[in-house]
Order: structure tokens, then C-alpha cells, then sequence
């Protein structure tokens, strides 16, 4: 069949540099496109989930970590006071 069709010119940029780099007729390269985007099933890949690889990073020796507010709240009334060393 032969029909007329209005390509982005973006897309019949890349059509054509398909075609060239397969050494395949236009008319062929644009035929498979279009088959490939009808079938059913051709969903595109899921994207692969986001996986956080944790970093070990401890406190030095002797830090307690659950001494760490406690100091912050030291920190914290001795400039409200003003007897901090700033």
C-alpha cells in the first residue's frame, strides 16, 4: 500500500541514519519500527529498582552513640546561658 506520511523531521533524521548504518531500504527500516510498536507485549523493560549500597562507617573508639544528644544538649543550654565558648 502506498500512503503518504508526516515524519518529525528528528525522527526521519534517525530513520534514515538506521537505514544507512543497517544498509537497509528506509521504506524496510520504518515497516519493522512500526511492526515492533503494534505488537503486543513489546512493554519497554522495568526500570531496575533503586539499590542503596550501605557504607560502614562506626565511631571512633570510646564514642557512645547514645551520649551523642546528651551532649548536644549541653552544647546547646551552656550557649543559652552563655557560658559557652564562643
Amino acid at each position: 500500500m502506498r500512503t503518504t506520511l508526516t515524519l518529525d523531521d528528528d525522527l526521519a533524521d534517525s530513520l534514515k541514519e538506521q537505514a544507512r548504518l543497517l544498509n537497509k531500504p528506509f521504506k524496510r527500516v520504518l515497516n519493522d519500527a512500526l511492526r515492533r510498536g503494534m505488537s503486543p507485549g513489546t512493554e519497554e523493560a522495568p526500570t531496575p529498582r533503586y539499590r542503596v549500597v550501605p557504607n560502614r562507617s562506626g565511631l571512633a573508639p570510646g564514642i557512645d552513640p547514645l551520649k551523642l544528644n546528651q551532649l548536644n544538649d549541653q552544647l546547646e543550654t551552656a550557649e543559652f546561658t552563655g557560658q559557652g565558648s564562643g
